[in-house]
């Protein structure tokens, strides 16, 4: 005789909205919509970011007195092969975190097939973290460490991206802290089992 499947009642259904799995999925879907936006703006609007990326490269609104122009690139070509290389970056870091949102959402439904439920939360996890890890590494290493510091970006009144930089990286940051939370939810529930591990 077959077992009877459970079927949530609408109290657990709204409770289970309310948990971690699902709060790293709409954070992951919040800076997957973000990056995406960016990179599509950047492709089809590409020539005001090209200018900021020109003008943080060359220093050429820094402090006029600074020490540090010496570190500046001047070649258009090298200002314009990094900013292609940014967009390259964030469509590829939407594209990952576009999949792990997915992924979230496979998660949360009832297993089918042959991955269980915490396989499939671990995968979600893999490529959340993979995505959230590219943005820290571009807004964090990219924008606040090399054009902050090293190109002295902070310096300019006009051509100043670390607020941004900042409140992407804190976002990712979040994302990323919540992903890797213990949650009751990756626990095999409802007679998930761990089959092979």
């Amino acid at each position: 005789m077959p077992t009877p499947v459970h079927q949530p009642r609408p109290a657990e259904r709204i409770l289970a909205a309310g948990t971690l799995p699902v709060a790293a999925m709409l954070l992951t879907g919040t800076v997957a919509l973000y990056i995406a936006l960016v990179a599509f703006g950047n492709i089809t609007d590409f020539g005001t970011n090209q200018q900021f990326v020109r003008h943080v490269l060359s220093m050429d609104t820094t402090f006029k007195d600074n020490g540090l122009r010496w570190r500046a690139v001047d070649s258009t070509g090298l200002q314009d092969a990094a900013y292609v290389g940014i967009i390259a970056w964030e469509t590829l870091a939407a594209l990952t975190l576009i999949a792990a949102t997915v992924l979230w959402a496979g998660a949360l439904r009832r297993p089918r097939g042959v991955l269980t439920r915490p396989q499939k939360l671990r995968r979600a996890q893999q490529a959340a973290t993979i995505g959230l890890l590219m943005i820290l590494f571009l807004f964090g290493v990219g924008f606040i460490g090399i054009g902050g510091e090293w190109f002295a970006m902070w310096q300019s009144e006009a051509w100043n991206g670390l607020d941004s930089a900042i409140r992407i990286v804190t976002l990712a940051g979040i994302a990323l802290v919540v992903t890797h939370l213990p949650s009751a939810g990756a626990a095999p529930t409802d007679g998930d089992s761990e089959k092979g591990s």
